[in-house]
């Protein structure tokens, strides 16, 4: 039981780091309806374009070493004898990875946040709230998205 607590830190862990400044996903400045909504030229586009780009490559490099480093932790917790020191070495390493792709996420989000105006800025905001309102269930457990039946537990 412990073990699925830990487990289930360790993934709600990651989930974090996103929702810590949530944007709309992937390259939102190209969909028609919020280019519209938020009036962005063509030049504000090509600068997101430019601004996404350059983080790109570290972005997707940080997202994989979080990943590899999750996986060597599982590894480390379901050993039959946890290893303490191995342990928490491990999770420091993840601790630096989750901050380091926190880190790079934010800095793109500031950068983007350069190309906007103050208008443009708020309108996106409020874009985002309207997708995320109360009346609109999204993500597992809601009604559009049923939980998948769980397996049976196992004995030990």
């Amino acid at each position: 039981m412990k073990r699925m607590l830990i487990l289930a830190a360790l993934v709600a862990g990651t989930m974090g780091v996103q929702a810590q400044h949530e944007m709309p996903q992937g390259r939102w400045w190209r969909r028609p309806a919020i280019a519209a909504k938020l009036e962005l030229t063509r030049e504000q586009q090509q600068k997101l374009d430019e601004v996404f780009q350059n983080a790109a490559n570290e972005l997707i490099d940080a997202k994989a070493d979080v990943r590899k480093i999750q996986v060597a932790l599982r590894a480390e917790l379901e050993r039959a004898t946890v290893r303490r020191d191995e342990v928490r070495r491990v999770g420091a390493q993840l601790n630096a990875a989750r901050a380091k792709l926190f880190d790079r996420e934010l800095m793109m989000l500031v950068d983007m946040r350069s190309v906007l105006d103050e208008h443009q800025w708020t309108q996106l905001q409020e874009a985002r709230e309207s997708v995320r309102a109360p009346d609109t269930p999204r993500g597992p457990g809601s009604p559009r998205h049923p939980r998948p039946p769980r397996p049976p537990r196992r004995e030990r």
